[in-house]
């Protein structure tokens, strides 16, 4: 299994507040309804930064991180080549994302604890 990680940067004309209601009310649901997805995606998990910052560290880069969890890089490429994946997900994206923002990595998982 693989994981994908997205660390995701919101447009710049929104809110933070804004960017993670739109993630988790929009987004979220509008993904999940691929069939696509629903055939690849074993696991899917928005994580958004928290409003406070631990003393001593800085305000974090990114607003967020989307995890999706993948049985090969075959199942993953299947989703984000899919035709309803970027005819309806991809634009979506593009009203609260900053693309160019974000950063990518695939993974795969060494739980310790």
């Amino acid at each position: 299994m693989i994981k994908l990680s997205i660390l995701l940067a919101r447009k710049k004309e929104l809110s933070h507040e804004e960017f993670v209601n739109y993630h988790k009310t929009n987004h979220a649901q509008l993904f999940a309804s691929i069939p696509v997805v629903k055939e690849n995606v074993k696991k899917y998990v928005q994580c958004h930064s928290l409003p406070e910052n631990p003393p001593g560290l800085p305000a974090p880069v990114y607003d967020g991180i989307t995890e999706i969890w993948l049985d090969d890089m075959d199942a993953l490429g299947k989703v984000f080549t899919d035709e309803k994946y970027m005819e309806i997900i991809r634009p979506d994206e593009e009203k609260f994302i900053d693309i160019h923002g974000c950063s990518f990595l695939i993974s795969t998982e060494n739980v310790v604890i």
